[in-house]
């Protein structure tokens, strides 16, 4: 059996951090589903300059976008729905065999919008509205300005996937603004049960911090910090709170690990899944780390649920110098940095190949 099928079946459902329209195309998806346990996917401003920039995919769509006037973003949104559609239509058999647990594919909203709560909760339910698919997340940073919009998206019966979370406290600020959002459901009579999970990204950590501890402490700050919130989201989802809106028919938002990649050149390439691996969790992975652990993996012991050691290595980075809490607003900053940087590289993207497509039909 192989590591993929091991870890499903441990209860913890992985998802490709990736989305092409060759994927999808070549029936490569197809068989990640078939062949290797994959029940979901996520997207990013990342994936889509990279997927439009090295192919040509994309450029019978993108004529007949441009022959109907669109351009820019709204152009963007048109080629990662049909793509996102497609994949949604591919893990619907798992939406509906879970329940509605697990199939999920995930649509970013503009990163532009990280600090405004207004558009980025019209910009979610227009998204939502034009996608019509009821396995389709909408990706909503967990700023201080994303929270009230997660509430309201969830208020709203909108999925939500929290991205750009790093620590406990961020994650217990999103699951706060998603359990009020339930909670605002029941109180009007709705249907409680609205899909939610919340993506903390973990990589990032190590990153952070390499050549700047010592040795002994290289590569285990994200997997310290996944521990700390790990804990935090066991004792959450059992909390007298949350037991009330489960009677009353809600379903606890999910914790899902991202940048699950290994950065580090030297160190396992599965170092993260090996680490991470936790029954009711999502781990979301780059397709190179997805294949490593099909092809030379090994699954061993589950997340503990108090976060094991967890605390005793944060007091040895606190010792080394790192302020975590101060890195992680610095990481969620930086964060929501980097996806502008990408979403404005894929406009630039758009309007080049756009230009080259208008030059080819003249």
């Amino acid at each position: 059996m192989k590591a993929t099928q091991r870890l499903h079946n441990l209860g913890q459902s992985i998802w490709l951090d990736n989305i092409t329209r060759d994927l999808l195309n070549s029936g490569t998806l197809q068989s990640y589903i078939d062949e290797l346990s994959v029940t979901g996917l996520t997207s990013n401003p990342t994936i889509f300059d990279q997927a439009i920039k090295k192919s040509t995919a994309y450029d019978a769509a993108i004529r007949q976008d441009l022959s109907e006037g669109k351009s820019g973003e709204t152009l963007f949104f048109d080629l990662a729905l049909n793509d996102l559609t497609r994949a949604a239509a591919m893990f619907r058999p798992i939406y509906e065999r879970t329940e509605g647990v697990d199939g999920f594919v995930s649509l970013e909203v503009s990163p532009l919008l990280a600090y405004d709560t207004q558009s980025t909760l019209a910009a979610a339910t227009a998204l939502h509205a034009q996608a019509a698919q009821p396995n389709l997340f909408i990706k909503i940073p967990g700023t201080k300005e994303g929270l009230p919009a997660i509430e309201d998206a969830t208020f709203a019966g909108i999925p939500v996937n929290v991205t750009l979370l790093f620590s406990r406290e961020q994650y217990l600020a999103a699951a706060e603004a998603y359990l009020r959002g339930i909670e605002r459901r029941i109180e009007a009579g709705l249907k409680p049960g609205v899909a939610s999970v919340a993506s903390v990204f973990i990589s990032r950590w190590d990153g952070a911090v390499a050549g700047k501890v010592p040795d002994a402490l290289r590569n285990r700050l994200g997997i310290a910090i996944s521990g700390r919130i790990y804990a935090a989201y066991r004792t959450l989802v059992s909390s007298p709170r949350w037991l009330r809106a489960l009677n009353a028919g809600a379903r606890p938002q999910r914790l899902l690990w991202a940048s699950t990649g290994t950065k580090d050149p030297t160190a396992s390439d599965i170092l993260y899944i090996q680490a991470l691996a936790a029954p009711f969790t999502v781990n979301t992975m780059p397709e190179n780390t997805l294949k490593a652990l099909a092809d030379h993996g090994t699954i061993g012991n589950i997340m503990a649920d108090d976060g094991g050691d967890c605390e005793d290595v944060l007091k040895q980075f606190a010792n080394a110098g790192i302020d975590v809490d101060a890195l992680a607003t610095k990481l969620q900053i930086d964060g929501a940095k980097s996806f502008v940087d990408s979403w404005n590289e894929l406009m630039s993207v758009i309007a080049a190949k756009s230009d080259t497509l208008r030059t080819a039909a003249d």
